[in-house]
């Protein structure tokens, strides 16, 4: 995937919640708008499974190697299960939107209370956590505490409920805004990788 100024752009990999993300979802936007960009294809986006999701994540996560990762709601918590099951993965960062509170009763439906407990742990690549203070599948104070346990960057959407179509989001230029950010800093990191590599051998 090549950037319009010719920079090399690791893989996006579009990470859909519960019920996928139809045509006129952000990421669906997002996905058009980045050349090269894939999405996670579940067998039942309706009657999600852990175990299965996380599997199917984690497929395609390796042959997209590198992949920034841009999940929303039920997606988030795949990634954070991925994340505690196959640290090694060679993921490159992950933009998170409105995570779903799957331990709560009060806040998400019981076929999806199975994706519980979330993994509070680190996560292994660089991560951005975005919420809103109106979600009705999480609180704000949640949506913070698990971007503090996962040493994610937080970002305060305000008042934008769940960051979907029926809050009113089709394309989502802020959210393609932070992706390019990602590819700009995991191409950073890579070509200072690729210099310590080439100096490293050079030295030998």
């Amino acid at each position: 995937m090549t950037a319009d100024d010719g920079v090399v752009m690791n893989p996006i990999l579009i990470v859909p919640g519960l019920g996928g993300s139809g045509e006129g979802h952000w990421q669906t936007h997002l996905e058009k708008s980045f050349p090269g960009a894939t999405r996670v294809q579940q067998d039942d986006w309706d009657r999600p499974e852990l175990g299965k999701w996380v599997e199917c994540l984690t497929r395609t996560a390796a042959l997209q190697r590198g992949a920034i990762l841009v999940a929303h709601s039920l997606g988030c918590v795949v990634v954070a299960h991925m994340a505690a099951r196959y640290a090694d993965l060679p993921v490159a960062a992950a933009l998170l939107v409105a995570p779903a509170d799957v331990d709560s009763a009060r806040h998400t439906p019981p076929h999806i209370r199975g994706f519980g407990p979330i993994p509070l742990r680190p996560l292994p690549f660089y991560s951005i956590v975005v919420a809103s203070t109106n979600d009705p599948y999480i609180t704000i104070e949640r949506a913070r505490e698990l971007a503090d346990a996962w040493l994610a960057d937080f970002v305060d959407a305000g008042r934008v409920g769940h960051i979907n179509v029926e809050s009113g989001f089709g394309r989502w230029a802020e959210g393609e805004g932070i992706v390019n950010s990602l590819a700009a800093l995991a191409a950073a990191r890579s070509g200072k990788f690729r210099r310590a590599a080439r100096h490293a051998a050079g030295a030998r």
